[in-house]
C-alpha cells in the first residue's frame, strides 16, 4: 500500500534525489522547502506526477499535515551556506528537529533524521564509529551546523525515550552527484567548477587531509533501507563510503577526467576543518547489508557530466 511521506529539504541535493526515488516506489510525496539552498529546478521534473506535492514552507515554523513517514533533510549543509545566518542554521537543526517530532508524536508517524559526520567534529579516532562521541568546538565557526546536529540527535532519542517516538538517525558522510549546488563551496563541487573553467585549483592546506566520497544513488539506498529496518532500531548509523582518498587526490582525478589547464594552488586552511573523515560501516553491513557499489571515478563522471550543462557545457 502506498505511504504518505513527508520531505524536509525536498527540493535540496540529497532530497530531490530521496522524492524521486520514493515516487518511483508508488509512493505519495509532500516536499517542503524554503528553497534557501534547495531548488525549484531540482524538482521541476516530479511536479507533474500527481502523487508530488511541492509546498515551501520554513521548518522552523510548525507544520501539520497527516503522513505515515517523515524524513528530515531540512538544513543548509555546506560552511559557506551555514555560515551565512548561523542563528538561523542552528534553528533550522533545532526548531525543525522539534517541530517534525511534533508532527511524528501527533501522527504515529515513523521518522529519519539525516544527521552528520560532523557530530564528530575533528575526530581523534579513525575510522569513525558510531559509538565515538566526537570533537567539536561549541564556539567556533561551524558550531551552528555541528552542535545543532547533535542538539536534533539528542531530541529524536528523548522524543522515543519520553514519548516513544519510532525514530531513525543515521549520520551521513561525504555524498556527491548530480544537482549539488554549484558555488556551495564543498571540495567536488568547488574543484569541478574550477576545473571547467580552467581556474585554478584552490586546495585549503596542503592536501594530504581525507576524505571519503559517497555517490549520492549509494546514499539514498542506504537511507531508504535504513527507514525500512526493523522497529526499534534507531541507529545512529554511519552512512557513507569507508574508501578514503586525499584533497590532493581528488584534484588530481577531477584534473585528469575533465583534460583540464587548470593548475593547483595552496592556501591556508579553515578554522576546525577535520583532518580526516572516514565512516566504519559495520553496523550499515551487518544490519542492512549496505556496501557502497559506485567508484569515485564513475561518480565523478556523472557529476562532471551534470556542472558541464548547467555550467554551459564549458571544458
Amino acid at each position: 500500500m502506498p505511504k504518505k511521506i513527508l520531505i524536509t529539504g525536498g527540493a535540496g541535493f540529497l532530497g530531490s534525489h530521496l522524492c524521486e526515488r520514493l515516487l518511483k516506489n508508488g509512493d505519495e510525496i509532500l516536499c517542503v522547502d524554503n528553497l534557501f539552498t534547495g531548488s525549484k529546478q531540482n524538482i521541476l521534473h516530479l511536479l507533474s506526477n500527481p502523487n508530488f506535492e511541492f509546498m515551501r514552507h520554513d521548518v522552523t515554523f510548525p507544520l501539520y499535515v497527516e503522513v505515515d513517514e517523515i524524513y528530515n533533510l531540512a538544513c543548509p549543509a555546506s560552511p559557506i551556506h551555514y555560515q551565512f545566518d548561523p542563528v538561523q542554521t542552528t534553528k533550522t537543526s533545532v526548531m525543525g528537529a522539534i517541530n517534525m517530532l511534533g508532527i511524528a508524536k501527533r501522527t504515529k508517524a515513523k521518522i529519519l533524521q539525516a544527521s552528520t559526520s560532523e557530530v564528530y567534529g575533528d575526530p581523534e579516532i579513525h575510522p569513525q564509529v558510531e559509538s565515538y562521541r566526537g570533537c567539536v568546538n561549541p564556539i567556533g565557526i561551524r558550531a551552528c551546523y555541528d552542535e545543532g546536529k547533535r542538539c536534533a540527535e539528542t531530541l529524536f532519542f528523548d522524543y522515543q525515550r519520553q514519548h516513544n517516538v519510532n525514530i531513525k538517525v543515521m549520520r551521513i558522510f561525504n555524498t556527491y552527484g548530480p544537482r549539488m549546488h554549484p558555488n556551495d563551496g564543498r571540495v567536488v563541487s568547488n574543484f569541478i567548477m574550477q576545473a571547467l573553467n580552467d581556474e585554478d585549483i584552490t586546495i585549503y592546506g596542503d592536501g594530504t587531509q581525507s576524505r571519503s566520497f559517497c555517490y549520492v544513488d549509494d546514499l539514498i539506498d542506504g537511507m531508504i533501507d535504513f527507514m525500512n529496518s526493523k522497529d526499534g532500531f534507531y541507529g545512529p548509523i554511519n552512512i557513507g563510503n569507508p574508501n578514503e582518498f586525499s584533497i590532493l587526490e581528488l584534484a588530481q582525478n577531477i584534473l585528469e577526467l575533465t583534460n583540464s589547464k587548470s593548475k593547483l594552488i595552496f592556501k591556508p586552511l579553515p578554522q576546525d576543518d577535520p583532518k580526516q573523515r572516514k565512516p566504519d560501516i559495520t553496523l550499515a553491513k551487518s544490519e542492512l547489508n549496505f556496501e557502497p557499489k559506485i567508484s569515485l571515478k564513475d561518480g565523478l563522471q556523472k557529476t562532471i557530466k551534470y556542472f558541464q550543462n548547467i555550467n554551459g557545457g564549458k571544458i
